[in-house]
């Protein structure tokens, strides 16, 4: 888990998890969860996987995948909306983000058990295939086109986070009043603490192991003007220990620079962005890692209804201009810089 839920009275729970999107994924339903709403939400994971997963053959990725440079493909609906919102992602952050990446992302294979170091000539002969613009969406006709033969999508960055949004939707169709889903470090926070308490969100300390943390988020719906983020109810958090190989005394994380090809080294190690969509702060986690810290924090600054926590190789912390109204630094390790 990339962020870590603190114990809390929150009332009677039920937890079940399943390994679905690539990662376990943990949804505990407070108060009236049953079976059956566990299975839906399941059922639903896995069907965005099946629909997403540039892994899976006959998902809709992969047959755009192979359709590449000669034809345009139909999809589901949910598979154009999740392309179309990685496309706005992709303009909003002048490529750094781009879900065209995948040649790159199959060239390093990191996490595959088959990761390596690509050579520069591999990796300068897939570059050109990386171009967001050259991804091309008709919504009347629901299909999707990539127009240079080669190319391939990837959404492992912004997939999770919509999935998220929908295990939400179900949990409120449902009448749930509060909930916590956990899609592998996708923290999702639904309704309040049974006491009217905020949730306490434990944020992944990026040097030490799973389930150390360096500081802690208090969140739930507030309204406006409360001093904190309004509605601001979903954590996603990109760093460069999640996903990593060593070769030659060196570690190599999975993030890939879209402009040199090889994992983003520019100082940080971990990005956090809350926000109301899971489906945005996922894309944007990775975005603003990628763009790093002073370009990241414009953008972030610009947009509304969301916060961003950057930690550095140094141990500093830095955030959004309302960041620190509801994290708080737990670790002495690490520095807050104002």
């Amino acid at each position: 888990m990339l962020l870590i839920i603190l114990p809390g009275c929150s009332g009677p729970v039920q937890s079940q998890s399943e390994f679905v999107l690539g990662t376990v994924c943990a949804v505990s339903l407070y108060d009236h969860g049953s079976p059956k709403i566990y299975r839906k939400i399941f059922d639903r994971l896995r069907e965005i996987e099946n629909l997403m997963s540039a892994n899976v053959e006959d998902s809709d990725l992969g047959r755009i995948n192979r359709a590449s440079g000669i034809e345009a493909v139909e999809v589901h609906p949910d598979t154009l909306l999740v392309l179309k919102r990685a496309v706005h992602f992709a303009e909003l952050s002048g490529g750094a983000f781009d879900p065209s990446v995948g040649p790159l992302v199959k060239l390093w294979n990191i996490g595959s058990g088959d990761d390596r170091v690509p050579g520069e000539e591999e990796i300068a002969a897939v570059l050109p295939l990386i171009n967001w613009k050259d991804i091309v969406i008709d919504e009347d006709a629901v299909t999707v086109f990539l127009r240079q033969p080669g190319m391939r999508l990837d959404l492992g960055a912004i997939a999770k986070g919509y999935a998220a949004d929908e295990a939400a939707g179900i949990v409120r169709a449902a009448g749930i009043k509060r909930a916590l889903i956990d899609l592998g470090g996708n923290i999702l926070v639904y309704g309040t603490k049974r006491d009217g308490s905020s949730w306490r969100v434990g944020i992944q300390n990026p040097v030490e192991s799973r389930g150390a943390y360096f500081g802690i988020a208090e969140v739930q719906n507030m309204p406006p003007g409360s001093g904190v983020l309004p509605g601001s109810k979903t954590m996603v958090t990109s760093g460069v220990y999640e996903r990593f190989f060593e070769f030659g005394g060196k570690r190599y994380h999975h993030i890939l620079s879209t402009r040199s090809g090889r994992p983003v080294d520019n100082g940080l190690l971990s990005v956090t962005v809350i926000s109301g969509s899971s489906i945005d702060a996922d894309a944007l986690s990775t975005a603003l890692f990628a763009l790093g810290y002073e370009k990241g924090s414009t953008l972030a600054e610009s947009l509304d209804a969301m916060e961003a926590i950057f930690v550095f190789a140094d141990l500093s912390v830095r955030g959004t201009s309302g960041a620190f109204g509801y994290f708080n630094l737990t670790d002495g390790d690490f520095t807050v810089i104002p």
